[in-house]
């Protein structure tokens, strides 16, 4: 996986897909199925529109758009060919649920593929279960959605944030076993403040003497972080953690360049999937860091749709017919399937939440060739990084990974 993780570095996203593709031998054709529709309908949320779309929504987009051709081609789901819906998830939650209920009573979907945004996978899912809906969230994050409820219809086919920050910390160990100081920059909501919280106590667990000497928060999409630069330069931390993204990491990248920043520190960036594009001017010596043994994050769509045909399948033949959505939440729960990236377990959550492996490598100049490669790679297993069963992310790290299958 992981040279084929290096071997996409280079690629445009047109490209990437053409790869994502290939890696997927062909199927036979999927035979049709006593009482099989003749369309499956499938809502596609992701973001169209807004400072996410491009480094996020609109690869997942064409992410989807080939692989649903890919299934079709095949035969489609037992034989009913799969028909996306595309919904536009930028806005605020009231919006974003609104639309989910449009999708369900006007589009009269069969199932939903989506959510980014972390708000938007919390506030989806009890809708979901009112309504009955099969809704496979396919890229946020946030642990809360199986950790703090229970869902019947709801699935999430990619790892949630919990080992991008115990990854970095196990990477952090590996890459600069000495380390002293480290320092937080993180944008100041659920998603910076989740990102800071699980790795320094994953790191305070691990190296307990580690001294935290700067938290930061700036504003989301502040945009100019010299005062918090000008900060990190004046406490001198061995390591510098961050989780941001958009014109953040934009910021955080020249202008620490700049000013000496990736000289002083070692800088960490966890769940850096969607830095595809920008990989090529990233400085010598970042280290990042991917939610799964994917790059970029194209697969993730890929993944959920990948997990609903296995259900699927798995129901029809338990059924003899097509499947009732209960029978296939029945298949999906506690599933295992394949994907491009590998084989995704949908391991925790009462079977409902996927775990992956966690990868983290150092960026290099490779001066023979001039441009950027990923060296240092380390690969976490999922059971390294993900906790058992039943047991929140946080509980897990305080515990001292009980259980963990670690290399």
């Amino acid at each position: 996986m992981k040279t084929r993780l290096l071997g996409v570095i280079a690629l445009s996203v047109t490209g990437v897909i053409a790869v994502v593709l290939s890696l997927a031998a062909a199927q036979a054709p999927s035979p049709k199925v006593a009482g099989a529709p003749k369309e499956l309908r499938v809502g596609i949320v992701t973001l169209l529109s807004g400072p996410a779309s491009s480094t996020f929504g609109i690869p997942a987009k064409k992410a989807a758009d080939a692989w649903v051709e890919k299934i079709n081609d095949e035969g489609g789901v037992g034989g009913a060919k799969l028909v996306p819906v595309l919904t536009d998830e930028a806005g605020p939650g009231d919006k974003v649920v609104a639309e989910f209920r449009r999708l369900a009573a006007d589009e009269k979907v069969d199932l939903v593929v989506g959510y980014i945004s972390s708000a938007n996978c919390v506030a989806v899912p009890p809708v979901a279960e009112e309504l009955r809906v099969l809704t496979v969230l396919f890229d946020c994050g946030t642990t809360r959605v199986f950790e703090e409820s229970k869902y019947k219809y709801v699935f999430r086919t990619a790892a949630h944030t919990g080992i991008d920050g115990i990854g970095a910390a196990r990477y952090l160990l590996t890459a600069k076993p000495d380390v002293k100081t480290v320092a937080g920059l993180n944008q100041d909501y659920a998603w910076g403040r989740d990102s800071w919280e699980i790795f320094i106590r994953a790191l305070r667990k691990l190296k307990p003497d580690v001294q935290v000497v700067e938290t930061l928060w700036p504003k989301l999409f502040q945009g100019d972080l010299s005062a918090e630069i000008s900060k990190l330069l004046t406490a001198k931390p061995d390591v510098v953690f961050h989780s941001l993204w958009g014109t953040d990491l934009a910021s955080v990248n020249s202008q620490g360049r700049v000013r000496g920043l990736f000289r002083q520190s070692l800088v960490i960036h966890n769940n850096s999937a969607f830095l595809f594009k920008e990989f090529r001017d990233l400085p010598e010596g970042f280290v990042i860091g991917f939610r799964g043994t994917h790059w970029p994050e194209l697969p993730d769509p890929v993944q959920a749709l990948q997990g609903v045909k296995a259900a699927y399948e798995k129901a029809i033949k338990a059924a003899g017919r097509w499947p009732s959505v209960d029978d296939v939440v029945r298949a999906f729960e506690y599933l295992e399937f394949d994907s491009p990236s590998g084989r995704i377990a949908m391991a925790v959550g009462g079977g409902h939440q996927a775990i992956e492996d966690s990868l983290y490598g150092t960026v290099k100049l490779d001066a023979q060739r001039k441009q950027n490669v990923l060296t240092s790679v380390r690969v976490f297993p999922a059971k390294c990084v993900n906790p058992p069963d039943g047991v929140k992310t946080l509980d897990w790290i305080d515990q001292g990974f009980s259980g963990a299958q670690c290399p």
